[in-house]
């Protein structure tokens, strides 16, 4: 049984800052073209803006970092750039997880690993060991990830383990076994890039997610992108089925004030 409850089952917590942001960091490659690189350069840049990004969800205090690295479907992409993918990510897997752990940071991995390389595979779980215990921020990469895959698997696991489910289960024996199941929901999903879907992107964890789409580029979106993003949920109404009566009756603060609040604050930074 998960430690998080669904959302659509009970109403979750709701902070100032997101417990839980997740991010398709689009634009790699159009952030290249524009500068007349090969796309190749774009990723590398991309990892650069990872770094940044995870030191601000430290410094703002965000507990879970979930990034969309690698979908199921970026396999039909050039073989050249693939292979340089896999080579970006061994090199991470290499250089990366040891200053994850300097800084207290559990690093995860979900996906169907089946298709890496094993030199991948083994670098994930040694990484995922050795930072099991660090409680800063739980930073997941979605490598060959895709939502459709997740919820097949989770069915799969669910049944393999209660052959008596067939006849009939709740949400709560399914989401259990889904790949994110150690962590809540998320609160706020970010996409960069300026397209506005989520690409097959935790299809069953984002039902009540707050989606904010930015023109902003992978490689350009920094702190104060990340700023922006998150002064923007906190301006959202997160009522999960309930009126914004209902929410006021039991203390929240009503969206206009929040909103002339946050305008406050812009006006005055």
């Amino acid at each position: 049984m998960t430690l998080f409850p669904s959302s659509t089952q009970e109403i979750p917590p709701v902070g100032e800052v997101p417990r839980h942001i997740a991010i398709i960091m689009d634009g790699n490659g159009r952030w290249a073209k524009k500068r007349f690189m090969p796309r190749v350069a774009g990723h590398k840049r991309g990892v650069e803006a990872v770094r940044e990004i995870i030191k601000a969800c430290v410094e703002r205090g965000v507990s879970y970092l979930t990034l969309f690295a690698f979908s199921s479907e970026n396999w039909r992409r050039p073989q050249e750039e693939v292979s340089f993918l896999m080579q970006l990510f061994l090199r991470a897997l290499e250089v990366e997880v040891a200053k994850l752990h300097e800084n207290g940071i559990r690093f995860r991995v979900v996906g169907d690993l089946s298709r890496f390389d094993p030199q991948i595979v083994d670098l994930i779980q040694r990484g995922e060991a050795l930072t099991a215990g660090n409680t800063s921020l739980t930073l997941t990469i979605a490598a060959n990830y895709g939502g459709r895959w997740d919820i097949l698997q989770a069915m799969e696991k669910m049944l393999a383990a209660n052959p008596e489910k067939r006849g009939g289960f709740a949400e709560a024996d399914l989401s259990a076994h889904l790949a994110l199941n150690y962590g809540p929901e998320p609160d706020l999903f970010i996409r960069t890039g300026g397209e506005q879907r989520i690409s097959n992107f935790l299809l069953w964890q984002l039902a009540y997610s707050e989606f904010y789409f930015t023109d902003t580029l992978w490689p350009e979106f920094d702190a104060a992108a990340l700023d922006l993003a998150i002064a923007s949920y906190q301006q959202r109404e997160r009522r999960f089925g309930r009126t914004s009566e209902q929410l006021q009756s039991d203390g929240a603060t009503p969206r206009s004030e929040v909103q002339a609040r946050s305008s406050a604050t812009s006006e005055n930074a």
